[in-house]
């Protein structure tokens, strides 16, 4: 139902970063096929965030994005997602996308809703800064999370009204943003399952079936694909 509906306002939402027409955007791969992203690079967050910059600057592109149902190695660099010293199986699949760019970029609501909740996560790998907004279209309320942002960002409060478009929160640097280079983390949930200011991010490959279904893919709204 819920995709249904995304479908359906495809074109109307507002754009979720500033973009001016014709401007390129570029997919970056993140996945365990791209063998140039080394432990030793995604490891340290200078090295990474160099190495994304590098990327960039080589399309000449203001922003690089991917990362829906993308099969990660990255998270190996954190303990976060239980990808070293657990027997648990880890947690590598990205449930969002993400929107790479620079430190402060603006971040605006792709339709009006309101404030559910904010958390901070300031571990090593997580969301650091985040928002979650709540949205209600034709009557079916759902979740959209917005991660890696600017600790002022978080001085908004549960309630308040966000209007479509509105700026309300920003890319944060990265000893603010969980130690990632800067980034968005954009995800949607028809069901917050209890959650307030956190949902989770990643999930193990065996989980995919129970996420995809919960976490809709976020292009349906950024429609850049």
């Amino acid at each position: 139902m819920l995709q249904n509906l995304l479908e359906k306002g495809r074109s109307t939402f507002h754009p979720v970063v500033p973009l001016t027409e014709g401007e390129k955007v570029i997919p970056l791969n993140l996945s365990e096929t791209n063998t140039d992203l080394t432990p030793e690079i995604f490891g340290d967050t200078d090295l990474f965030s160099a190495y994304i910059n590098m990327l960039l600057q080589i399309e000449g592109a203001r922003y690089g994005i991917g990362g829906y149902l993308e099969n990660r190695k990255v998270y190996a660099r954190s303990r976060v997602f239980d990808a070293a010293g657990s027997t648990e199986e880890p947690r590598t699949l990205h449930l969002g996308v993400d929107i790479w760019g620079k430190a402060g970029t603006v971040v605006m609501a792709p339709l009006a809703g309101t404030v559910h909740s904010t958390g901070n996560h300031p571990e090593y790998g997580n969301y650091g800064a985040t928002i979650i907004l709540q949205h209600e279209l034709e009557g079916l309320t759902f979740f959209t999370l917005y991660g890696h942002l600017a600790f002022a960002d978080l001085e908004t409060n549960a309630g308040d009204t966000v209007r479509a478009g509105q700026a309300f929160a920003h890319f944060g640097l990265p000893e603010e943003n969980g130690h990632w280079p800067p980034h968005l983390h954009f995800q949607v949930m028809a069901d917050l399952q209890g959650y307030a200011g956190d949902y989770p991010g990643v999930c193990a490959p065996s989980k995919v079936g129970f996420y995809r279904a919960n976490c809709l893919d976020p292009n349906l709204i950024l429609n850049w694909d």
